[in-house]
């Protein structure tokens, strides 16, 4: 095909799979013939599977045939899909463009499906409309030999319906505007209706959401359908004339919340620096400037675990107003959650999970601790925190030395109450303890005037009748630094330029948090805070590592057994002694193997 060119270390590697030294093309304006030996397979960057084989030696072909597979200017494309179908003309000129999804050529005529932005729209290739001359090159070569499923093209055509009442462009020219170079994961249907080969890996999904959103078409409408949620959030907030505002995502105090933050250091000022956990404190020193409303959809970090309600970087809605209290944040809680699900439902509940969920006003509201005994039977009002620690051991929550009565009590609810709770349910009037700022509740000095929205047993939001007392503040700050000092790694730190704020005075003020990605999931039906995200956190892929292929039997036996004797390893293989030492070094020396000796003296191969 090309020959084989040593690559030197210093030389450029495009895309990690072949160069293309550009500036010596045809479309360059210079010779390609006398520079097709420049298009260089790096054979040993890949590792190719037949198609993609044949891809590559496709793209090869296009190219000398003058055709430029990765065009820089701009195509007219003056239609959608979605729009074709519901203004559909007979005869209607058009340019669209979009991925090639389906083909079923039939000698000197083509169907196909191009995918674009908006859906599918069917394609008529006929080789006479495209080629009006003798030659026929364009469909024959290009159109039927050189393009595949993947490949991006734009099309100029007219509209037609078919026998059957499809709707259909007529191809009159295209133009490839991109070359895939991998065979989309495309599911196959036989002729029961059963689906085969549908790419619904979850790791794989999450990993190349690219993909995803291709071959998966409902995916796409879960985060078309989460911008939309957004928006009417932000309506509803500015039609009150609330402001949306911008505070630091890097803090010198990651404050605002209970949690382990993520650190870095900033080289220029030699200081530590952390991702921010919450909003909070920022927005409020905003309602100390002298704004009456402030608000902020933010991307916030916390160093903690991962499951299918938690993902290390998160999305928030905080919402601060003066004048105000927890009470009245409930009430418009409530109704922008209502207009929400009306608006994008037309209803004011929800399927979530199997269950219906209703968003209708007014939400149920009961206290922490009137949950707890509504659910447990135990009254922990007054209880101490070697009380609560008993309790939690009969009830078989799991605990640590370093929890507080706080985390104690927070850990009663979340284990024997939250989940009871589908409907959206406002948790109110939590501990001290547990509320290091929030206002002290009018009522009773031992609680504060907070709430948590419970929704199918996920905290959704949390709020307050903030606290504006200075001096509390610095006390409740103080508290926290014990926690800390007893090993709650998610204990406050103290924000002193924060209470200063405090001290030139903070009107009576109410604060919410709202966790948007949480909010998806209810109003998509989905479960997991992954299928809401578009590029959810993941461990590194393991990358490939380059054995022989000894090494990769013997590797394989092991992978299957975890440790094996060695003599019964070597048992499996009929390799020569040299063949055989040479591979377990290999393997050892890529550190993909150990080989230790156990207390009865047997030489083990088990896995790095």
């Amino acid at each position: 095909m090309f020959p084989t060119i040593s690559i030197g270390q210093n030389s450029k590697i495009f895309n990690k799979d072949f160069i293309i030294f550009h500036k010596y093309f045809k479309y360059r304006n210079l010779d390609f013939n006398d520079n097709l030996n420049k298009l260089i397979f790096v054979k040993k960057k890949l590792k190719l599977s037949e198609q993609e084989k044949i891809r590559r030696e496709k793209l090869a072909e296009l190219i000398k045939l003058g055709i430029n597979p990765y065009p820089a200017n701009l195509y007219p494309v003056d239609h959608l899909s979605q729009e074709i179908k519901t203004r559909f003309s007979e005869n209607k000129k058009v340019v669209i463009a979009g991925r090639i999804m389906s083909r079923r050529i039939q000698g000197n005529a083509s169907f196909a499906e191009i995918l674009d932005s908006k859906g599918k729209i069917q394609v008529y290739f006929n080789r006479d409309e495209i080629c009006k001359g003798e030659n026929k090159e364009k469909y024959n070569i290009i159109y039927k030999k050189l393009l595949d499923i993947g490949d991006i093209i734009g099309i100029e055509g007219e509209l037609f319906t078919t026998k059957v009442g499809e709707k259909t462009v007529l191809v009159k020219d295209f133009t490839l505007l991109n070359k895939s170079l991998r065979p989309l994961p495309l599911p196959k249907e036989d002729a029961d209706g059963k689906t085969y080969d549908e790419f619904n890996d979850t790791e794989q999904r999450y990993r190349q959401r690219y993909v995803d959103l291709i071959v998966n078409p409902h995916v796409k409408e879960t985060f078309i359908k989460r911008t939309r949620i957004i928006n009417l959030i932000r309506d509803f907030l500015n039609s009150k004339e609330y402001l949306e505002v911008e505070t630091p995502i890097l803090q010198t105090i990651p404050g605002g919340a209970n949690a382990r933050p993520f650190i870095t250091h900033h080289n220029t000022l030699d200081i530590p620096l952390y991702l921010r956990i919450a909003d909070e404190l920022f927005l409020k020193r905003l309602i100390v400037g002298g704004f009456d409303a402030v608000y902020e959809f933010s991307k916030d970090f916390r160093n903690e675990g991962m499951d299918k309600n938690h993902n290390p970087e998160f999305t928030m809605l905080e919402l601060y107003v003066a004048y105000k209290d927890y009470f009245w944040m409930m009430e418009l809680t409530e109704s922008l959650l209502e207009q929400v699900c009306i608006e994008l439902n037309g209803d004011t509940s929800i399927n979530f999970d199997s269950k219906k969920i209703s968003f209708k006003t007014p939400f149920k509201r009961i206290s922490i601790y009137d949950a707890i005994k509504k659910y447990t039977g135990y009254d922990i009002s007054n209880m101490q925190e070697d009380e609560l620690r008993e309790i939690c051991k009969k009830m078989d929550i799991e605990i640590t030395d370093q929890m507080g009565e706080g985390k104690l009590i927070d850990a009663i609810f979340g284990n024997k109450c939250g989940k009871k709770m589908i409907n959206p349910t406002f948790i109110t009037d939590y501990p001290k303890s547990m509320s290091p700022l929030t206002k002290e509740h009018r009522d009773n000095s031992n609680l504060t005037e907070r709430f948590e929205l419970i929704i199918n047993g996920m905290e959704i939001a949390n709020a307050y009748s903030e606290l504006n007392d200075p001096i509390d503040q610095s006390n409740r700050f103080e508290e926290q630094l014990k926690l800390s000092e007893k090993g709650d790694e998610e204990a406050m730190f103290i924000d002193k330029d924060f209470v200063r704020s405090l001290e030139y005075g903070m009107p009576p003020t109410s604060g919410i948090g709202i966790g948007i990605d949480r909010l998806i999931m209810l109003f998509t039906d989905n479960t997991s805070i992954q299928e809401v995200l578009f590029f959810p956190q993941m461990k590194p892929e393991n990358p490939s590592i380059d054995v022989s292929e000894e090494s990769s039997k013997i590797l394989s036996v092991i992978k299957n057994n975890k440790e094996l004797n060695i003599d019964d390893l070597k048992s499996k293989f009929d390799f020569s002694n040299k063949k055989w030492d040479k591979s377990l070094k290999e393997l050892r020396e890529k550190r993909l193997i150990t080989i230790i000796k156990n207390k009865e003296n047997k030489i083990l191969v088990k896995l790095t």
